[in-house]
């Protein structure tokens, strides 16, 4: 008997939930079973206009970090703010890292050793200022935020170097849309982008590596900015609501990977905090954390297992790195025992360990980034 494709869906999601209380009631978690003993790696970009590079940290079992040096994209960065999320992206099994070098209009691609990163390839992104990328198998794709704002596939080679995907260019609602993301659902049957100029949520179906479309919905709140799925992929997107003091918020949806429509869960759960921008949530679905720029701060939410949010703390606080820290891009390492979180400003890299109950607690961080760096990506 063939299932259609949601129903099929549906019952996984029951199976997950199941799972997931089976896993509550005998006291064990999904949190951090990759990390456990294990060392890893935490990536940044300098974004730098004179020359871009990756700044690479080491992580010890216990997440502190200690510098490996910069490797070189041999790309330009903008030399400033990029209002983005996903500069950098590293492939599931860990083999390669991508980074957009937004100031020469194209990718660079990294194999991923033991002691370091090897550039493979540079590659025009099918468009100007690329600003965020996503990958699933053996697809990437880019989104270009200048001039007319696109959307650009590619397929990754064994090599690691990137072909461009005939036909994947496509647009988005308009020409300057003020993009901020793009990412695919978790089996790469839809992409999303989200727009902060139109406070518009555009999808993609995604058909043998292409993508259709746009359809085009209204953000839930103001400014939509950084988003990520959850285990049932359910999509949860933050709204920095134009910076308004203390008006930032998480929505989620439900998401219809064959037709690529929205349904609102949750609708604008206020931080009570500042500029909302980077999502990121734990490996077990259950948390979702956002950088709260304007405020310094970070703000937890529990996710149930339907997409409902839910804020760990009245205030909003989950954790604080200070007035005047700009957080940004955050980052979770492989299994969610660790939360990286970069701060330009301060020109270092903020870290947490992320507690079962949701909780965050600090860990010493790293210095050595630049004031310009963008994107974040952990193993």
């Amino acid at each position: 008997m063939i299932l259609a494709k949601n129903h099929w869906k549906t019952l996984m999601r029951g199976l997950v939930v199941a799972t997931i209380g089976t896993l509550a009631l005998t006291g064990q978690t999904w949190a951090d079973d990759d990390d456990t003993g294990r060392p890893g790696a935490v990536y940044t970009s300098t974004n730098a206009a004179g020359g871009n590079q990756i700044v690479v940290f080491k992580r010890d079992a216990n997440g502190a970090l200690a510098p490996a040096g910069n490797v070189s994209t041999t790309g330009l960065g903008s030399g400033g703010g990029l209002g983005n999320q996903g500069a950098l992206a590293l492939t599931k099994n860990g083999r390669w890292l991508f980074a957009v070098n937004a100031g020469s209009n194209d990718i660079s691609a990294f194999k991923v050793r033991p002691n370091g990163l090897t550039l493979v390839s540079k590659t025009p992104s099918g468009g100007t200022r690329p600003v965020s990328l996503t990958v699933h198998d053996d697809l990437l794709y880019v989104l270009n935020a200048g001039g007319v704002n696109n959307i650009s596939g590619f397929t990754i080679g064994e090599s690691g170097a990137l072909t461009p995907i005939p036909d994947s260019t496509k647009p988005l609602s308009t020409a300057a849309t003020g993009p901020a993301q793009i990412e695919f659902n978790r089996d790469g049957e839809l992409l999303v982008v989200t727009e902060k100029a139109t406070n518009k949520i555009s999808t993609y179906t995604v058909v043998n590596g292409i993508a259709n479309g746009p359809i085009v919905r209204d953000s839930n709140g103001a400014t939509p900015f950084g988003f990520a799925f959850d285990k049932l992929d359910h999509l949860i997107v933050s709204e920095a609501f134009g910076g308004a003091p203390n008006g930032s918020a998480l929505s989620s949806y439900d998401v219809n990977d064959d037709t690529g429509a929205l349904q609102v869960i949750s609708g604008s759960i206020g931080t009570k905090q500042t500029a909302a921008c980077w999502v990121v949530i734990t490996k077990n679905g259950r948390y979702a954390y956002t950088t709260n720029t304007g405020s310094g701060s970070i703000s937890g939410y529990r996710v149930t297992s339907d997409g409902k949010l839910n804020l760990l703390n009245a205030d909003g606080l989950t954790a604080v790195i200070g007035a005047g820290s700009g957080p940004t891009d955050a980052a979770l390492s492989r299994g969610s025992q660790f939360l990286y979180v970069i701060t330009p400003p301060l020109s270092a890299v903020s870290a947490f360990r992320v507690e079962a109950n949701g909780s965050l607690t600090s860990l010493p961080g790293a210095s050595g980034i630049s004031n310009t760096a963008t994107g974040l990506v952990a193993r």
